[in-house]
């Protein structure tokens, strides 16, 4: 072997020791990332508590003008669309009976009269006055039932909305011969949640639009809140007045009433904290805690005010909540508050 063999021998083996020694691994760190966010504190707002609700306008007092018996319609005095008057006349029925009563009440009236000219002389006795007295009154109650009855007026100040009769018909006790309704004021019926039970008060004001007028608001109060609660929906009913004087309301009408109970402590959110699981319709948001990681805290939303929503439950006064920055978040997650 010459020396240059025994040279390359030498380089091969050195080589090969080398490549049998132990390998000393690269390494890599991964730094963490800490998200960056921004927060807010929840505070109680003063706002004002109400509720919207569909109404269907109605009548304050609908009446059916009819005589207690039946009988010929002499006249008709009013027409379907007219405003009529308390006590005013809108039909006549036959006077026969009317009449006789008159006459037998004038009689009475008369013997009523004298008796008591000789009772006070002591010409009768008391048995005796007495009895003639009553059939007086008797009498007098008879003829003042039948004049009612005869001449028929309306109850209450409204306006005609049905008349089922004609001059000269036979009033036959099936349907009345006029409908009045007053319609100032109207008025409408609303379920008021049981959790507002507590703020529903009488005199609580009422604002009413309608599909008929748009663009104009009517006001309105709580009038009459019925006193048990109804167990299948766990609402009340309430009803709201609603001053009419131009008329311009009608019973019928369709609308929505705003019910404002006052104005209470809420906590706001900004709308852009809340974060929306798809498919379900949860709504959470991310609630800082000491340790500086976030939990997810599952709220339920009130009304819209704004760029806020008010929160009715899941949220307490004093938390801090995220407001920008959640796009990455996970419950547990570490974060670095920033202004």
């Amino acid at each position: 072997m010459n020396i240059k063999s025994a040279a390359l021998l030498l380089a091969a083996s050195t080589i090969a020791l080398l490549s049998c020694g132990p390998r000393k691994q690269a390494t890599t760190e991964v730094k963490e990332v800490i998200p960056n966010v921004k927060t807010t504190v929840t505070a109680n707002q003063k706002v004002s508590v109400d509720n919207t609700y569909s109404v269907t306008l109605q009548a304050y007092a609908v009446n059916n003008i009819a005589p207690q018996t039946a009988g010929r319609i002499v006249s008709i005095k009013a027409e379907i669309g007219d405003n009529v008057r308390k006590g005013q006349v809108l039909a006549e029925m036959e006077r026969t009976n009317l009449d006789q009563a008159e006459l037998q009440l004038k009689n009475a009236e008369s013997e009523y009269t004298r008796t008591k000219a000789l009772y006070e002389k002591g010409g009768v006795s008391k048995s005796d006055f007495e009895a003639v007295e009553l059939n007086y009154k008797v009498r007098k109650s008879a003829y003042q039932n039948l004049k009612e009855n005869t001449i028929l007026k309306s109850p209450l100040d409204g306006v005609v909305t049905a008349r089922n009769y004609d001059q000269g018909d036979m009033y036959a006790m099936a349907s009345p011969i006029f409908m009045v309704q007053q319609i100032n004021p109207l008025k409408a019926l609303v379920s008021i949640s049981e959790k507002d039970y507590s703020l529903l008060k009488k005199g609580v004001k009422a604002e009413i639009v309608t599909e008929a007028l748009p663009g104009k608001t009517f006001s309105g109060q709580v009038a009459l809140i019925h006193p048990t609660i109804d167990p299948a929906t766990h609402t009340v009913t309430a009803e709201i007045n609603i001053p009419n004087a131009s008329r311009e309301l009608r019973p019928g009408m369709y609308g929505n009433a705003r019910v404002i109970f006052g104005s209470a402590g809420r906590i706001l959110i900004p709308d852009y904290s809340i974060v929306k699981q798809q498919g379900s319709g949860v709504k959470t948001v991310f609630v800082l805690e000491e340790d500086n990681t976030v939990s997810v805290r599952v709220i339920e939303l009130g009304r819209h005010l704004g760029g806020n929503y008010e929160v009715l439950s899941g949220l307490e006064e004093g938390e801090t909540i995220v407001i920008s920055g959640h796009g990455a978040l996970r419950s547990g997650t570490k974060v670095n508050v920033i202004q």
